[in-house]
């Protein structure tokens, strides 16, 4: 049966015993790949006691729709498995597949315990510091910083290079990001910096959609130390901004990003895979 055809949108529930970030991005991704909107995302999280999970059967027989879950532990699972059938709605273990695929890997059956994947060892520690180093040196604050940096991100006002940085912190990434202002000189560190340098650029309509919007928000027209904000929105002015921020980095050696069309999470990606382009060249494989 065709739930959007006999619906205004198609709910899916989405069942998790830890945070369901995981589970998410799942579906997200999935559905993604239809033209079809009309999607209700449902998400239970930290679902581990049969108290909870009446909570969410309440919650599946009130919105019916397909459910996505990656629950470990057996009892739940078994009585998830005869609600749903019982509901009518399809069902989804999400995990069965990998588990089954390792357990022949490994030789030896899964913990079926919940959340083991959260746990607090050196590398969650190293994505706390990572946050911590990305709020205090955000926006060219503290450049001294520089040294201790991974990445540095370059690039005008609202080129996203925050978002980034917390994005690339996630993943442990000490990411430090300093702006590029016309006639404004960049911080000495940054010449010598011990890190790879990446600037990020963007479509100049893009750019000041992006700045009449932040500028909307604040109420103000004082920006970054600008009294005039019509510079800061008017296109030619824009253009020749990102001119010379694209010429500062090209003389510089700096690899650029247009970050137009693509989401943070593919800006971060490929300034990943820039970071291990620079590493190669600094420390090339002996022959």
């Amino acid at each position: 049966m065709n739930r959007i055809m006999d619906s205004d949108k198609l709910d899916i529930h989405l069942i998790s015993d830890a945070t369901g970030d995981t589970l998410t991005a799942l579906a997200r991704a999935a559905v993604a790949q239809f033209d079809e909107e009309r999607v209700s995302y449902h998400r239970w999280s930290l679902v581990r006691s049969r108290l909870q999970l009446h909570r969410v059967l309440e919650g599946i027989e009130a919105d019916p729709g397909p459910v996505l879950c990656s629950l470990v532990d057996d009892a739940l699972r078994h009585e998830l498995d005869a609600a749903c059938a019982r509901l009518g709605v399809p069902l989804l273990h999400v995990l069965d597949p990998l588990l089954e695929m390792l357990q022949a890997q490994f030789g030896a059956p899964a913990k079926h315990k919940p959340g083991r994947q959260y746990v607090l060892d050196a590398d969650y520690f190293r994505r706390i510091d990572a946050m911590h180093f990305v709020i205090s040196h955000d926006d060219g604050q503290a450049n001294r910083g520089i040294g201790d940096a991974d990445v540095v991100l370059v690039g005008v006002s609202r080129s996203s290079k925050t978002p980034t940085c917390f994005y690339l912190a996630n993943r442990g990434i000490k990411a430090l990001n300093v702006p590029l202002v016309p006639n404004t000189p960049l911080p000495k560190e940054l010449e010598t910096a011990p890190c790879p340098v990446i600037g990020l650029t963007i479509d100049p309509k893009s750019l000041i959609d992006i700045r009449r919007h932040r500028l909307k928000l604040i109420g103000s027209n004082e920006l970054f130390g600008r009294t005039d904000s019509s510079d800061y929105v008017d296109h030619e002015a824009v253009e020749k901004e990102l001119i010379w921020a694209r010429r500062l980095c090209n003389e510089r050696g700096w690899p650029t990003i247009d970050v137009t069309r693509r989401s943070i999470e593919e800006t971060s990606a490929t300034v990943l895979k820039l970071m291990d382009n620079w590493h190669a060249k600094q420390n090339p494989v002996a022959k």
